[in-house]
């Protein structure tokens, strides 16, 4: 579970350093990065990149290529859709215009109050449940349209 402090630099630099010694250490950096504090701060690109003697241009590369890295803190609840083909020929694409209207959020985005993050994923394994989904690192599956209304209903009580 992520611990989601606030940014603070001289944290990232602690983390930072303490993964150089990895091999292939920029995923364990960001991964470790986002674990403290939830997504990844812009000044954080600039000081992995450094201390990798890498471009910005490099180390931004590989934080947007991974979805799973976010640009901005998640809100309280994360609620990832299962994007993968076996989730869709079950009816995710039905699901995920359902959470999205429901929330009035796109991919990426968190309600106004900061209560819901609505995420893709694009395989949680779970194909033989499909369509799925995961709630703040918990999975389920056998998701329908008035399941996943029900849950998104209770995430948005205060």
């Amino acid at each position: 579970m992520e611990t989601r402090s606030g940014w603070n630099r001289e944290r990232a630099r602690q983390l930072i350093a303490a993964h150089l010694h990895v091999h292939g250490p920029a995923l364990p950096i960001f991964h470790a990065l986002q674990h403290e504090f939830g997504y990844i701060d812009r000044e954080a690109v600039s000081l992995v990149a450094e201390a990798l003697n890498l471009s910005r241009a490099e180390m931004h590369g590989v934080v947007s290529f991974y979805h799973d890295f976010r640009a901005a803190p998640p809100g309280r609840h994360v609620l990832k859709l299962c994007r993968a083909e076996a989730c869709q020929a079950v009816g995710a694409d039905s699901l995920a215009d359902i959470a999205r209207d429901r929330l009035g959020l796109d991919w990426h985005q968190t309600t106004p109050d900061g209560r819901v993050t609505l995420e893709p994923v694009f395989c949680l394994g779970l194909c033989a449940c499909a369509p799925s989904a995961m709630l703040d690192n918990k999975v389920v599956g056998g998701l329908d349209a008035e399941r996943l209304a029900v849950l998104i209903d209770e995430l948005r009580r205060p």
